[in-house]
């Protein structure tokens, strides 16, 4: 056993020195397509690789599933996915778990909360590669140097299953009546997920709180909610809210919309944006540093900001990032704007707001809450 150990590591560095890995390849450093010799060099060099490996895309999430088959009809290559459910910190420990392995476990890009951005550039996990439609995307949601910036965004709201919940709540405060027992969760885990640590922040941003206080705030009403029994401490998402397991989940209104279209009406879900805060959060992309695939991962980054590929996570209910200069252009369809829910009076917090708020709320939630959210069965 141990011979076949130090066989398979030898093989590994091997493949690593003979270029398994991103730094061999000429488009490692490529921070744009004209540095890869042009888009028809581009897509010719991933189509040489062959591969694309992603992580952490639910085909329900933004029409992902969509996005990821259109990529793969138009250029050709296949698509290798990893963990659909993992967080966005899994996602960085991915990589760095994997940066000297060239193997099928390491994901070539990531899709990630906007405060991990700027941590995974400082942790050196990723690459700047900046788009043809660099120009389109808003300042304050990039990096300026082109190593993360803003895919899509939503707003946060109650997905609620109506034949479990008689009476649906209407506000974030509401989720501490006695009438939502066993009732209400997240959709990740408050120590590794994006969405779960903005919604803890978002329910202590609604008593008034702001900044780090609120951070504070939303832990304390989640302690409050789990002593009440209201807290079901499960990574929740569509089937445990279709099977009443977590009938009232925490979610972006993009989700709880994909999630009611694809039930159709077995059972019926409502999309609720609470009445006291609405909370917005952009996602953003990046290169991974060490991407096995780095043709392809650019190619990715390429189609996913290309109009076709904005308006594939439109289909999915999420607002693109380009979403304003596609309006603009007059290249958004009618019918797709009008089922793209609303993200009006919503409030866009900064980086340093949502990092602020992260390093409470990851810091603080064992301590405070003390209950540990544990994967569903369909994770």
């Amino acid at each position: 056993m141990k011979k076949l150990i130090m066989f398979v590591a030898v093989i590994g560095l091997v493949l690593a020195a003979c270029g398994g890995g991103g730094g061999a390849s000429p488009n490692a450093d490529a921070t744009s397509a004209e540095e890869a010799g042009g888009m028809e060099a581009l897509v010719a060099a991933a189509q040489e690789e062959g591969t694309l490996t992603t992580i952490a895309l639910p085909h329900d999430w933004c029409n992902y599933g969509g996005v990821i088959e259109a990529f793969k009809a138009k250029y050709g290559i296949e698509v290798n996915e990893l963990d659909p459910g993992a967080g966005s910190a899994e996602e960085l420990e991915a990589i760095e778990a994997n940066k000297d392995n060239p193997g099928p476990q390491a994901p070539d890009v990531v899709d990630i909360g906007i405060a991990f951005g700027p941590q995974a550039k400082d942790a050196g996990q990723i690459k700047p590669y900046k788009v043809a439609t660099w120009d389109d995307i808003p300042a304050d949601a990039k990096d300026p140097d082109g190593y993360w910036y803003g895919d899509y965004y939503g707003v946060l709201a109650l997905e609620v299953n109506t034949a479990e919940v008689a009476n649906v709540p209407q506000a974030f405060g509401d989720l501490l009546n006695a009438d939502y027992n066993g009732q209400v969760a997240l959709s990740g885990d408050p120590l590794t997920s994006n969405a779960a640590i903005l919604s803890v922040w978002a329910t202590g941003l609604a008593t008034g709180a702001t900044g780090e206080e609120a951070a504070e705030a939303g832990l304390d009403f989640f302690r409050q909610l789990n002593e009440a029994g209201n807290f079901v401490p499960i990574d929740g998402d569509s089937r445990t809210v279709g099977i009443g397991e977590t009938p009232i989940l925490i979610d972006w209104t993009y989700n709880s919309i994909a999630n009611d279209v694809a039930l159709a009406g077995n059972p019926d879900l409502e999309t609720v944006v609470p009445s006291d805060h609405r909370l917005a959060g952009v996602y953003v992309q990046a290169v991974s540093a060490y991407a096995p695939h780095p043709s392809a991962a650019r190619l990715w980054m390429e189609y996913l900001y290309s109009d076709e590929g904005q308006l594939g996570w439109a289909g999915g209910f999420c607002h693109p990032i380009r979403y304003q200069a596609m309006t603009d252009a007059g290249v958004v369809p009618a019918e797709v704007a009008a089922q793209l829910p609303s993200t009006e009076g919503a409030y866009f917090p900064t980086i340093e707001e949502i990092d602020a708020a992260k390093a409470v709320i990851v810091g603080g939630w064992d301590s405070v809450v003390g209950v540990t959210v544990a994967p569903s069965a369909s994770g």
